[in-house]
């Protein structure tokens, strides 16, 4: 069975910082993986170094069965789809441009259309417009969109290459509750009908829809646990990874959390203080 991504004794240290500390994981075909963590837990890191953008300071990785050290970087980067609230620093460039165009540059992995745009182009810009429910922003401007049209019309750029491995890094941060179930609809199409593997990228629990099937769960570097979400989330594990006393229920094959009521103030105030 081909390995979509394999990490291999990987760690990251940056000046006396220990950033990730032997990392072993591996995503296999047909699985569909979800990556949970607080802030600072490395789940940003772990992404950089997938994309290639970060090489490990020890540790072996391959990516689409590509070995790092051997692999073409900008090549296997085609490959792979990136939806990020992160793209946001390149607004000045994509506000006056047209929703289709952005989509479209997702085949060149640019900001901004620089080459030559086929009908074939035009064709599966808009066949993936309408598969994403924005077919009617067609002609429309970037910068008049609502942030839940906007982010799926950059899952749309990132699924034009037809990525064979696609990544969501908080698609949800900044939408109301509507605009998140409406993304995460989405990504239960994408992974029934795009052919792509996704690895999703949360801090919430509930965002963890049926047909994500395997979990991943990081605490300052290193992996709490990381299998199959229904041996993954289990009340012990999900206190560790976010320390707090976390309560878990299932409902419709999607796991919720709550926070145990017997709580103190003083646990409560550490770790917001984290």
């Amino acid at each position: 069975m081909k390995h979509i991504i394999s990490m291999k004794n990987v760690s990251l240290i940056r000046g006396n910082r220990v950033i990730l500390k032997d990392i072993n994981w591996e995503v296999k075909e047909k699985e569909q993986w979800v990556i949970l963590g607080l802030n600072g837990s490395g789940k940003t890191s772990i992404l950089n170094i997938v994309t290639g953008y970060q090489y490990p300071t020890k540790g072996e990785v391959s990516v689409l069965g590509k070995k790092f050290g051997q692999a073409n970087l900008p090549e296997l980067r085609k490959q792979i789809g990136f939806v990020s609230s992160a793209l946001d620093r390149f607004h000045q460039t994509l506000r006056s441009e047209t929703v289709e165009d952005i989509v479209i540059s997702g085949k060149f992995a640019t900001i901004g259309l620089y080459e030559n745009v086929t009908n074939e182009d035009r064709e599966r810009a808009e066949q993936l417009m309408t598969f994403l429910r924005i077919d009617h922003l067609k002609g429309k401007t970037y910068d008049t969109l609502s942030q839940g049209e906007r982010r799926k019309v950059l899952i749309g750029r990132a699924l034009m290459a037809e990525p064979e491995l696609l990544i969501l890094d908080e698609p949800s941060i900044g939408l109301d509750l509507l605009a998140r179930e409406d993304i995460l609809s989405l990504m239960k199409e994408i992974i029934l009908h795009q052919q792509c593997h996704v690895l999703y990228v949360t801090h919430y629990i509930g965002e963890i829809i049926e047909e994500m099937t395997h979990v991943l769960l990081l605490k300052e570097g290193q992996i709490v646990a990381a299998g199959r979400k229904e041996d993954v989330l289990t009340e012990e594990r999900l206190s560790e990874t976010f320390q707090l006393p976390v309560k878990v229920h299932w409902e419709n094959n999607r796991p919720w959390a709550s926070i145990h009521k017997n709580i103190g103030s003083a646990t409560l105030a550490k770790a917001e203080s984290k």
